[in-house]
């Protein structure tokens, strides 16, 4: 980047901070190679000259859009740069065509919108600002217009938002290239579908990332000739297959795990689950479930993703078995056996597991065991069964497990493919490139170094691309480049791949030999490198090693580099799978050829996963190299995911693993400040102002002041001034020298006339204060005289006030003595007016009493008088009532017969109402069974006419096909027989289904004929309970009148009775008069009581009271004892009274 030159008291500048990374300052002092700067926070801080960087103080307040812009390309300029535009929430910054996405952690919509988008279609590069869209837009426009293919690299360090950026990509370029929403789902829409079913496989929690991917992902989009998506591929690398069963705390293993140990009850039962500490392979971490992650919602959710990519209910099913099994067979454990260096199962519970796997893989479980504890070694003399140790049957398992889900996830991506589809015909796509940043970790295994030698090759093809840049702009500026170096670093990749001498050569020879270790690759290493500059042997380290790359250097643990490599199938794995009863997991492990189970002889195959893994790698940059590359790096401002926090040191070591400060350097090491020639005019012309005053042109007016400074090597292009690294903190310090001459001078003219006016001020200012003083002295006197006068005043109102407050008390007691007095004499008047009321009335109540007492005694003579005559004309009366009390009885049975008729009509009506209930529930049913017969026959055609069509289609294609080739067209006899087989069975299920609607006709027909029968029979019924009702409301008003005859017939009997017997009730004390006055007739609908006299005289205190007593029945119900019993009762009756 270039050391900084002339750095001059004043300057503002960058130092290096142990805390933030970069802090800026300002020189106070310049001592040799040691600086004196002024820190922010007021401290002073001494640091070497080449470690101090010039600072610009005329970067905007928003920061430059692209850093190529900055005066001074380096990490502090670059840094503070992104820093203020993240605060900005502005998170997109481009460094030439590359752009830095830093993670915001927080939702920012309006940046993603269709507007948005909108207006990112068809801009040029740099007319907006910096977005995902400019560059997919950039890629997009490329490929359409210039027949190139393009790819778009996505790289950064877990959690820094490459998944999300890439969902952003694929979004925009189906806004440009997608399909109609008539068309069904697009490419772009199944590939996204597509991610919740592999972030489930191959996505877990690491320490960085809660939901990191474990393997690389390259989407191939394929354009037709119309520029519209035609098809897609996923293809993924390196998947971390030892996390299936290794991980560490707080880590876990891949999501599909615990999903399925958060399933519904129903399969977990189905599987012989439990919950995550229960199994061996996820109990290595504490850690079971993530904050704000539900597991049995994103089972469904993944359940319902495979559905949307095509996978069947039976796949799926058979899924979850494969993954079920994987967690039994890792609490299988083993112990030692009786023989020497054998093993056997350890205890009743891994039988239990050992028997759930088998049943989960439908294999033998005696052969798995088998397959587990031993291995076949042929020799040309025999077959030899070898038996493992407990250590050699638990890598047996392992690697089982390892095999099986690796074979698992590769079908899922086959399958997804195969659901998503590609264009053979497609002449150009577009690539999006979601892979793993640079890793270094304190434990760094072969995954890491796998990682690493990734990047270290997409840093080459970056370093290029970025070098061919700068090419492209110096040859467009027409300047000399010839002499610029390219950085490379091919030894560390040749390191790594050469073949034969590379670590992944020594490592596949490593594996070869059954007797290597850990320690006999490494010292195989440490001879064959000891020389090789990016080789380090840590010291006191037996196994590791350490290999400078391009980010930094990272130490290796090779302890698990051999196990870890080797990516063989153990030939008795291969044969038990092979012979699955489970379709599923037979297809993951199709029979070797003849040729290879021959080689072979029952042993195993080896096969590298480092060579493997080069290869793809190598394809993959193939593809690169044969696109135009687009370069998105993403960062992670912090690892605490809050937003607004950016923590400068994680961020610099994310550009240096992303490799941006490598393309800064291979700037610096050309012309790393490029300045139009208006903004070094207006920057740098205060340096040669006579040059500005011949108005010469801009590019000779630049040319006149670069001789005149003596900047060597700087070159003038067409349109910029091009510098060196360091000429511009020259002519910084040049251009501040001058302003500081001109700031001197300005500072004593303006001190001067500063002092100047300050004399004038404080003369002013006396004579001011003067007047002042002046006026103060003649104001107290004022206020003296005034004070005095109103003390006075004062003094005056307050004894007025004393003297009407005495008289105000002295007049308010008088009133109060008054008062009293008058309320005492008002008070003793009251008393005597209400003594005198109250004697009136007890006078007025005694004589009223004695009246009344006196009136009595006539009224009860008077009553005694008229009864006797009463009482005769009763008898009278009674014989006539006698002779119609018989005729009553014709009309009782009449009531009876009504009735028993109503009784049975009621009957009636409840039975036509329940079997009308019962028709209609009969009718219901009927309905229901013809709704699904009629379901069953259109499934039934549907079925049919479906296969028809898809014959009949295939049949015509076919015909075409085979038509364009032998211009002959075929008689397809066959296919002729069964389409007409088929018509007659759709003809047959077309008459059924007309019988049977013919037969719904007729029960709706019906139907509505019962409806119409039971509304007139309930008509009918209604109108006989009208009649009913009548005639009962006709008879109880006979009965009413009868009984008020009844009640006249018993109070002249009472009356008449009392005439003759005595006349003794005249002369009755008045308290006996008051108590027979009491007794009042009572009647009731059905029986009437006329109670005797009240008062009896001696003379009949002997007798019954109950004979005076005359009970008359209600006609309207008869005893049960029959007409004649009632008619003598009734007899009986009036001859007892008489």
């Amino acid at each position: 980047m270039g050391n900084p030159v002339n750095i001059i008291a004043g300057s503002h500048v960058w130092v290096e901070d142990q805390d933030i990374a970069w802090i800026d300052g300002q020189v106070i002092n310049v001592k040799g190679d040691e600086v004196e700067v002024q820190i922010s926070d007021e401290k002073t801080v001494v640091a070497n000259l080449s470690k101090v960087y010039p600072k610009d103080e005329d970067t905007p307040d928003g920061g430059f859009d692209d850093m190529t812009k900055l005066s001074y390309l380096h990490e502090p300029g670059v840094l503070h740069n992104l820093s203020t535009r993240y605060l900005l929430n502005k998170i997109y910054t481009y460094s030439g065509g590359i752009l830095i996405a830093i993670n915001p952690f927080q939702r920012l919509p309006d940046l993603y919108d269709a507007h948005m988008m909108e207006q990112y279609k068809g801009a040029p590069l740099g007319k907006l600002n910096p977005h995902v869209f400019a560059i997919a837009d950039v890629a997009f426009r490329a490929m359409r217009y210039e027949g190139k293919s393009n790819s778009i690299l996505v790289s950064g360090e877990s959690g820094a938002g490459k998944t999300e950026t890439t969902k952003m990509l694929m979004q925009y370029l189906a806004y440009l290239g997608g399909r109609n929403g008539a068309e069904g789902r697009t490419v772009e829409q199944q590939v996204l579908e597509s991610n919740p079913v592999l972030e489930a496989f191959g996505n877990a929690k690491t320490v960085r990332n809660n939901n990191s991917s474990r393997f690389g992902k390259f989407v191939e989009l394929q354009f037709d000739k119309h520029g519209r998506i035609s098809g897609a591929a996923i293809r993924t690398y390196l998947l971390e297959r030892s996390r299936v069963c290794q991980i560490s705390d707080p880590e876990r293993n891949y999501h599909c795990f615990y999903l399925l140990c958060a399933a519904p009850q129903e399969e977990i039962e189905k599987y012989k689950l439990g919950h995550p500490n229960t199994f061996h392979y996820l109990n290595q971490s504490n850690c079971y479930e993530l904050v704000g992650v539900n597991d049995a919602h994103d089972y469904l959710a993944t359940r319902k993703a495979m559905d949307v990519v095509g996978i069947s209910q039976n796949e799926q099913d058979a899924i979850f078995r494969v993954v079920a099994a994987i967690l039994h067979l890792g609490n299988v454990t083993f112990t030692k056996g009786e023989d020497i260096d054998s093993s056997v199962l350890e205890n009743d519970v891994s039988k239990f597991h050992l028997q759930t796997a088998a049943e989960l893989l439908m294999c033998d479980p005696n052969a798995l065991e088998d397959a587990l504890l031993r291995r076949v070694m042929v020799t040309p003399e025999e077959v030899i069964k070898r038996s493992l140790d407990p250590d050699g049957a638990l890598v047996s398992r392992d690697g089982l497990a390892k095999t099986i889900y690796s074979r698992l996830f590769d079908w899922l991506v086959d399958k997804i493919n195969f659901s998503i589809g590609q264009d053979p015909n497609s002449k150009s796509l577009i690539g999006v490139l979601d892979i793993y940043g640079f890793e270094s970790f304190k434990t760094n295994s072969f995954e890491q170094f796998c990682i690493n030698f990734t990047n270290e090759k997409l840093q080459q093809h970056f370093n290029q691309h970025v070098f061919k840049t700068e090419q492209e702009e110096y040859i467009k500026e027409e300047i000399d480049w010839s002499y610029i170096e390219f950085v490379d670093n091919q030894d560390v990749l040749d390191l790594i791949e050469k073949k034969p001498g590379g670590i992944i050569a020594l490592l596949d020879e490593a594996c070869m030999f059954p007797k290597s270790t850990h320690e006999t690759f490494s010292e195989k290493l440490y001879q064959t490198f000891k020389n090789h500059k990016r080789f380090i042997k840590p010291k006191l380290a037996r196994t590791d090693f350490t290999i400078s790359h391009y980010a930094g250097e990272v130490q290796y643990q090779s302890d698990q580099f051999l196990d870890k490599n080797k990516d063989y199938v153990v030939a008795e794995h291969q044969d038990l799978l092979t012979a699955s009863q489970c379709p599923f997991v037979a297809a993951l492990f199709p029979p070797l050829p003849e040729e290879t189970t021959k080689s072979s002889n029952k042993s195993s195959k080896f096969s590298s996963i480092g060579s493997r893994f080069k290869q793809q790698l190598q394809q993959l940059m193939e593809t690169l190299n044969s696109t135009e590359p687009h370069y998105i790096r993403c960062v992670k401002p912090n690892n605490n995911f809050q937003p607004t926090i950016f923590e400068n040191a994680s961020i610099m070591q994310q550009l240096r693993c992303g490799g941006v400060l490598e393309a800064i350097r291979i700037s610096c090491s050309g012309y790393p400040t490029h300045k139009t020639f208006s903004e070094f005019l207006h920057r740098f012309g205060i340096l040669a102002p006579e040059i500005l005053e011949e108005n010469n042109d801009e590019m000779v007016a630049c040319k006149k002041i670069v001789d005149k400074l003596g900047l060597a090597g700087a070159q003038i292009g067409k349109t910029k001034l091009f510098l060196r690294s360091g000429q511009m903190a020259d002519l910084d310090s040049q251009r501040a020298v001058k302003l500081s001459g001109a700031a001197k001078t300005i500072q004593a003219k303006f001190r001067s006339h500063n002092d100047l006016k300050h004399f004038v001020s404080v003369h002013r200012a006396s004579v001011c204060i003067q007047s002042i003083c002046r006026g103060v002295l003649a104001s107290r006197f004022y206020n003296y005289l005034k004070r005095e006068s109103a003390s006075l005043k004062i003094q005056t109102n307050v004894r007025g006030h004393i003297s009407r407050k005495g008289y105000s008390r002295l007049k308010y007691s008088v009133i109060v003595l008054q008062t009293g007095m008058r309320a005492m004499v008002a008070h003793n008047k009251y008393k005597y007016r209400k003594r005198s009321k109250s004697a009136t009335v007890i006078q007025a109540h005694w004589r009223g009493h004695i009246a009344f007492s006196h009136y009595k005694k006539i009224r009860n003579a008077t009553i005694v008088i008229e009864c006797g005559w009463k009482g005769m004309i009763a008898r009278r009366e009674l014989r006539k009532l006698k002779m119609a009390a018989r005729e009553t009885g014709a009309l009782q049975e009449a009531k009876d017969k009504l009735e028993k008729r109503v009784e049975d009509l009621t009957l009636r009506l409840k039975q036509e109402r329940r079997l009308r209930a019962d028709m209609e529930d009969a009718k219901c049913q009927e309905i229901t069974k013809l709704k699904q017969f009629v379901k069953t026959l259109q499934n039934m055609v549907g079925e049919t006419n479906g296969p028809l069509h898809e014959e009949c289609e295939a049949y015509w294609t076919a015909s075409e096909e085979e038509s364009s080739i032998t211009k002959e067209t075929p008689s397809p006899f066959e296919d002729t027989e069964k389409i007409e087989v088929l018509t007659s069975q759709v003809e047959k299920l077309k008459d059924l289904l007309e019988f049977e609607r013919k037969r719904s006709d007729d029960f709706q027909r019906k139907y509505v004929e019962s409806l119409e029968s039971e509304e007139a029979k309930r008509q009918k019924l209604e109108e006989t309970e009208r009649r009913v009702h009548q005639l009962q409301e006709s008879l109880n008003r006979m009965i009413y009148s009868m009984s008020g005859q009844f009640s006249e017939l018993k109070m002249i009997l009472c009356a008449s009775s009392n005439l003759t017997s005595t006349s003794g009730f005249v002369a009755k004390h008045d308290m006996d008069d008051d108590s027979s006055a009491s007794s009042d007739t009572t009647s009731t609908d059905s029986d009437f009581t006329f109670p005797a006299p009240a008062s009896t005289p001696p003379n009949f205190s002997s007798c019954n009271s109950g004979a005076f007593q005359l009970i008359v029945r209600d006609l309207s119900t008869p005893e049960t004892s029959g007409t004649e019993k009632w008619e003598n009762d009734k007899e009986g009756a009036f001859d007892d009274f008489f």
